[in-house]
C-alpha cells in the first residue's frame, strides 16, 4: 500500500471500523446529507465491489440490499450478491426476483482507468449513464439515485438527463473525495415514475406529486 494511502484518514478509519474501502464514508456523508434511505427501502448497489457501500446500506434499511458487479462479490451477512452486468435483461430479471420493488439505485463505480484523460472522462460519463438508465428502468416511482462521475466534457448532459427523470437533482462533493480530484455524486430525488428518453420499468403506481423547492438541497456544492 502507498505511502499516501497510508496517511490517507479515511483509509486508516476504514480499518479500524470494518469496512471494505474507505469509499464506505462517502455514502455515510451524502446519507447525512441528504437522507436519500429510508428505513424500509430496497436498495440496488451497482459496481459494489468490494462491497464498502453494501455494508454501510444494509445498515440503514430493513428492506433488502442487493449488490451488483462484473466482479466477485465477498459474502456479506444481509445482502443478496449478483455477479454481472446490470445492463442485461438477465440481470435486472434477477435482482427483480428478491424484491417487489425497488425504492434506491446508487452506483459508486468507476471504468478502468488508461491515463489519457479525455478517453476516460467519456468512459466514465458513459458508466454513469448506464446507470441512470438503469435506474429509470428499475425504480418505483418516488425512488432515489445516486451515481458517482467525474466534472468535464459530457458532464451537464448527465445531469440534464437527470433532472428530466428526477424533481430534484444535487452534485455534490464527499467530505471523503481526495484533494485534487474531479470525482463528484449527481443525487436524484423523486423518481418522476416516467422517462422522457429512456424505457422504464412498468410499475402502475400513481406518480409522485412535485416535491417544492428546497433551499438546503439545491444551494452550491461544497467541498
Amino acid at each position: 500500500m502507498g505511502s499516501q494511502w497510508g496517511a490517507d484518514r479515511f483509509y486508516r478509519k476504514s480499518k479500524r471500523e470494518g469496512y471494505r474501502s474507505r469509499a464506505a464514508y462517502k455514502i455515510l456523508d451524502i446519507q447525512n446529507r441528504f437522507e436519500i434511505i429510508r428505513s424500509d427501502d430496497n436498495v440496488v448497489d451497482l459496481g459494489a465491489a468490494p462491497g464498502s457501500w453494501s455494508q454501510v446500506l444494509r445498515d440503514m434499511t430493513d428492506g433488502q440490499v442487493i449488490a451488483v458487479d462484473l466482479n466477485q462479490i465477498a459474502p456479506l451477512e444481509n445482502v443478496i450478491t449478483i455477479r454481472g452486468d446490470f445492463t442485461t435483461e438477465k440481470v435486472q430479471a434477477e435482482i427483480l426476483s428478491h424484491v417487489d420493488v425497488v425504492n434506491i439505485v446508487v452506483c459508486d463505480a468507476s471504468p478502468k482507468l488508461s491515463g489519457q484523460k479525455s478517453y476516460d472522462q467519456a468512459r466514465a460519463i458513459s458508466l454513469s449513464e448506464q446507470a441512470l438508465r438503469f435506474a429509470c428502468l428499475i425504480l418505483k416511482p418516488g425512488g432515489n439515485f445516486v451515481v458517482k462521475s467525474f466534472q468535464g466534457e459530457m458532464f451537464k448532459e448527465l445531469l440534464d438527463e437527470a433532472r428530466r427523470n428526477f424533481y430534484a437533482v444535487k452534485v455534490y462533493r464527499t467530505k471523503a473525495t481526495r484533494r485534487g480530484s474531479t470525482e463528484t455524486y449527481i443525487i436524484a430525488k423523486n423518481f418522476k415514475g416516467f422517462a422522457d428518453s429512456f424505457s422504464t420499468h412498468n410499475y402502475e403506481r400513481e406518480q409522485p406529486q412535485e416535491i417544492p423547492y428546497d433551499p438546503e438541497f439545491f444551494d452550491e456544492e461544497e467541498d
